[in-house]
């Protein structure tokens, strides 16, 4: 299963680890990190980055989505999943 992460950006989501508010410096600092290890991908299509979210390899992807949305539409697909078992 795919969950879409803006701007028609969509990532396999059983590879999701956490999806975090960006607003901490520990957040900075991880961001910045993964950009030097090119680890970084940018999903916000130039927009204010609204979540952060890490991979189980070791990628940091930013999108412009708030978390709350991204949740919803994991647990959208998770319903839909459950409904056709």
């Amino acid at each position: 299963m795919f969950v879409n992460i803006g701007f028609g950006n969509i990532i396999y989501l059983s590879r999701i680890i956490a999806i975090i508010n960006p607003g901490s410096s520990p957040m900075k600092r991880l961001k910045d990190e993964a950009k030097n290890r090119g680890k970084l991908i940018d999903a916000t299509e130039g927009r204010k980055t609204r979540s952060i979210i890490i991979t189980d390899s070791d990628h940091v992807i930013l999108s412009a989505l708030q978390v709350e949305t991204i949740l919803q539409r994991i647990n959208e697909i998770n319903r839909v999943e459950d409904e056709n078992q």
